[in-house]
């Protein structure tokens, strides 16, 4: 499980780049000019790669601290399990 700070940190980037796609939407429905479209999708697309990068290695990161750690010392996994669980997780770095 996360710490709450970390879960704060990624909600808020991942609302950031929300608040783009709006944005985008609106735009579209509202009939404006392609340029600002355009701008706006160059925006969303920033702000989604580095909420997705940074947001996604925190993440992974904070898993391997914490719930690797912890599963460590329960009695019932084995260095196997940990092994296999470390490996599934990281594939998404």
């Amino acid at each position: 499980m996360q710490t709450p700070v970390i879960r704060t940190d990624i909600v808020k980037r991942l609302k950031r780049a929300e608040g783009h796609l709006r944005s985008i939407v609106t735009m579209l429905a509202d009939g404006r000019e392609c340029l600002d479209i355009a701008q706006q999708m160059q925006a969303v697309e920033r702000a989604i790669a580095n909420a997705n990068a940074n947001a996604k290695k925190t993440l992974v990161h904070d898993h391997i601290d914490r719930c690797l750690e912890q599963a460590a010392h329960e009695p019932s996994r084995t260095a196997n399990d940990l092994i296999r669980e470390f490996k599934e997780v990281t594939k998404y770095l």
